[in-house]
């Protein structure tokens, strides 16, 4: 039945383009958070085939879009859905702390991949998604990329990375005052192994000025425990 929802919402705002012809499906989930915010520069960690970037751009037309996905597939299918889009670019890139190479934990479900091993409880909760291969990734601090310059404000920082938020928000650190707003994907359980829960990204991002804004798309499993949701922040007017 989600999926029906999600599908008419998609045809009704003419977002059926990228799905008819690409395969991928805007992430329609997202607009009504969009829709509260001005954005001159979106900044999409975890872009995957570029759901969430289509939403960004029918929200935000003229908006410079900087989107990062470090798998290859998916990866090229974001830059086809994209290739006429002058004001977006795609790094074939994960963000973190430091310049590296990583193993990537490749899920059934590709946009369930990350760069932490994927827990028994990912799998049972989210059924299709257990590991089926490992491949090496390029990981790099947000600046390695992007400038200060580049960052037109207002500006958003989405981040959806599977469990490696914390460790994604540390390597974007020396830019971070340049965003407004952080909209980030963050779990209140273990679904990788090792991954920081809800509670520590909310206290990282406090210590930097930012406060909670508000919070949608909440999952949960069978018995009605509460596993994830997305998370809004916004950038304190003390620290702007």
């Amino acid at each position: 039945m989600k999926k029906i929802f999600k599908f008419i919402k998609i045809i009704r705002l003419g977002l059926f383009s990228a799905l008819f012809k690409h395969n991928v499906a805007a992430s329609v989930e997202h607009y009504n958070v969009l829709t509260a915010l001005k954005c001159a520069t979106v900044v999409d960690i975890g872009a995957n085939r570029g759901q969430f970037s289509l939403i960004a751009r029918h929200r935000f037309p003229g908006a410079n879009i900087i989107a990062f996905e470090p798998l290859p597939k998916p990866a090229s299918q974001f830059l086809d859905v994209f290739a006429n889009d002058d004001l977006v670019v795609l790094h074939n890139a994960a963000i973190g702390k430091k310049i590296e190479k990583c193993e990537m934990h490749i899920s059934a479900k590709d946009d369930s991949s990350s760069l932490l091993p994927i827990s028994e409880l990912q799998e049972e909760t989210f059924p299709g998604t257990k590991e089926v291969g490992v491949i090496e990734v390029k990981v790099s601090p947000l600046d390695t990329f992007v400038k200060v310059d580049d960052i037109t404000s207002p500006a958003l920082l989405k981040l959806d990375v599977q469990g490696f938020e914390l460790d994604a928000l540390q390597g974007c650190e020396t830019l971070l005052s340049s965003f407004n707003w952080v909209y980030c994907e963050c779990s209140f359980v273990e679904l990788y192994t090792g991954q920081s829960l809800a509670s520590d990204v909310i206290e990282w991002l406090y210590q930097k000025g930012f406060r909670i804004e508000g919070i949608y798309n909440h999952s949960y499993d069978d018995k009605g425990t509460a596993i994830q949701a997305d998370f809004l922040f916004k950038k304190s007017a003390a620290h702007s």
